[in-house]
């Protein structure tokens, strides 16, 4: 499982070194490299397992809504296969890059069954938004549903 938060910069190909801690976990998920996405303004990385059962999900779903396919459409369509070259880096599409404002300074964050990449400065505005979401009663019941 992906945890925690660190810091990277991407260079001038648009590369970042995966932390060694979740290179482990893509490598027991299925091979060495992750399947990008853009989701919330980020980019989510997923192992090869993960995002199989994702495709599974989707293509179970008896919902054939115009939102569902739209959705499928940009979040499965706009997915790359990057793999990692042998110094444990990961090129992110430029697609990608631009979508999600990702210029030097990144954050990857882990999410459990994924990872999430996002500029410095978009991480640091969701944070507040998150401070901001923790001072509305419904949030804060919605977590203590999780017994925190």
């Amino acid at each position: 499982m992906f945890r925690g938060s660190s810091f990277h910069t991407i260079d001038d190909k648009g590369r970042f070194i995966i932390p060694a801690r979740f290179r482990d976990i893509i490598r027991v998920g299925g091979g060495d490299g992750v399947m990008l996405t853009r989701m919330d303004g980020s980019i989510f990385a997923y192992t090869y397992d993960e995002w199989g059962r994702i495709e599974a999900r989707i293509l179970s779903m008896a919902e054939k809504s115009d939102a569902i396919r739209r959705f499928r459409r940009v979040f499965v369509g706009g997915a790359f296969d990057c793999a990692c070259d042998k110094q444990g880096r990961v090129l992110i599409p430029p697609s990608l890059r631009q979508y999600a404002n990702l210029d030097r300074e990144i954050v990857l964050v882990g999410v459990l069954d994924h990872f999430e990449i996002w500029s410095r400065e978009s991480w640091e505005s969701e944070n507040l938004h998150m401070a901001e979401d923790m001072q509305k009663e419904e949030v804060r019941n919605q977590i203590a549903k999780l017994g925190l």
